[in-house]
């Protein structure tokens, strides 16, 4: 289990807010690591910036703990190289958060699962979908159904009574 370092910056009036700490522990806006981010080795993780995009470490790249240390993570990225993962600084934008924070964390998420948009790219041995709720954007199911590098190994999870294989396509 690894606990971030959360810290309170002062405001334009140069005043920094009175929250307590848990308060900001329970914080997740989006972009920013979890305050206690639970990993052991052999889980899969997503990473959440660009760190060294030369040695393939960009944002959403799919990465398997080898290591878990104290003061770095080893990783292997799915394509074959082993990387150290830092701890880096993490500020959400005025618009995601009122509050003006910093997070020290590793710079990752587990990644059992991922939107579309994150999977575009990537090339997965098994998906699944749920069309519960139909795609919103036309083109969105195509990237969906050919990440996976088998068709057979595709799950699609539809509503229930549906007796034929159909989904909206929104254009």
């Amino acid at each position: 289990m690894y606990l971030a370092a959360d810290k309170l910056n002062a405001d334009e009036r140069g005043i920094i807010p009175n929250y307590s700490s848990e308060c900001l522990q329970n914080l997740s806006p989006p972009g920013m690591p979890l305050f206690k981010l639970q990993l052991k080795v052999g889980c899969p993780v997503i990473l959440m910036r660009n760190l060294t995009p030369s040695e393939g470490l960009c944002n959403s790249t799919r990465l398997l703990v080898t290591k878990c240390g104290k003061h770095v993570l080893q990783a292997k990225i799915l394509t074959g190289d082993e990387v150290l993962l830092p701890r880096i600084m993490f500020q959400p934008s005025v618009t995601e958060l009122s509050i003006n924070m910093t997070r020290r964390q590793f710079p990752v998420r587990l990644a059992y699962a991922m939107t579309i948009d994150k999977s575009q790219g990537q090339s997965v041995k098994y998906v699944g979908i749920d069309l519960r709720t139909p795609v919103f954007s036309h083109g969105q199911l195509y990237v969906a159904l050919s990440r996976c590098t088998a068709a057979n190994r595709i799950k699609v999870l539809l509503e229930n009574g549906m007796d034929n294989l159909e989904t909206t396509n929104i254009v």
